[in-house]
């Protein structure tokens, strides 16, 4: 029953001596691998990151998990990162798999069917215009649910301009209710 609490020395020396060595070889990948893998995430580096720490968690605990094992996995998940990225970087088709398309949540008005495909509350979307300096919803144009799950606002002022930046979305103007 005591083991439960306390098994030895070994396992805390082991502990002791592998987590800075993982935590300075993962700072050594990332900053290999580039700003990309510290910025706003989407799903795709999401799930690589978390990956990531699974894999330095089971080195630093789990015995039969070597430094060695630990280095060459998380060194293959970076690099699958950055292939990916550079390949959505160059083709569109990669892009599309490995990444979600924005969506218009408010277009002069709600837009309830993307509100309900994204599980987004009319809150959320008042929360993001706030942030953004407006305080009412009469002077938005657009509220859209980027990628990386952030929100971006477009303010009536700015609609004209924002144009170029829309290009390739399809507003749900039939499914919007005010």
């Amino acid at each position: 029953m005591q083991d439960i609490f306390f098994d030895g020395w070994a396992n805390i020396v082991s502990m002791a001596i592998s987590a800075p060595l993982l935590y300075l070889g993962v700072i050594v990948f990332i900053r290999l691998s580039g700003k990309r893998s510290t910025s706003q995430m989407n799903n795709f580096d999401w799930i690589v990151t978390v990956a990531m720490g699974s894999l330095v968690g089971s080195a630093v605990v789990l015995e039969d998990v070597t430094l060695f094992e630990a280095f060459c996995a998380i060194g293959l998940l970076m690099l699958l990162q950055f292939l990916f990225t550079l390949g959505a970087a160059r083709f569109q088709w990669i892009e599309d798999l490995i990444k979600s398309s924005p969506s218009i949540l408010y277009d002069n008005g709600y837009c309830r069917s993307a509100m309900r495909a994204e599980r987004i509350t009319e809150g959320e979307i008042r929360a993001a215009v706030r942030e953004n300096g407006i305080a009412d919803l009469s002077q938005v144009r657009w509220v859209i649910l980027e990628n990386d799950a952030s929100f971006s606002v477009v303010a009536k002022n700015e609609g004209d301009l924002a144009q170029t930046s829309l290009v390739g979305f399809s507003s749900p103007h039939s499914t919007r209710k005010a």
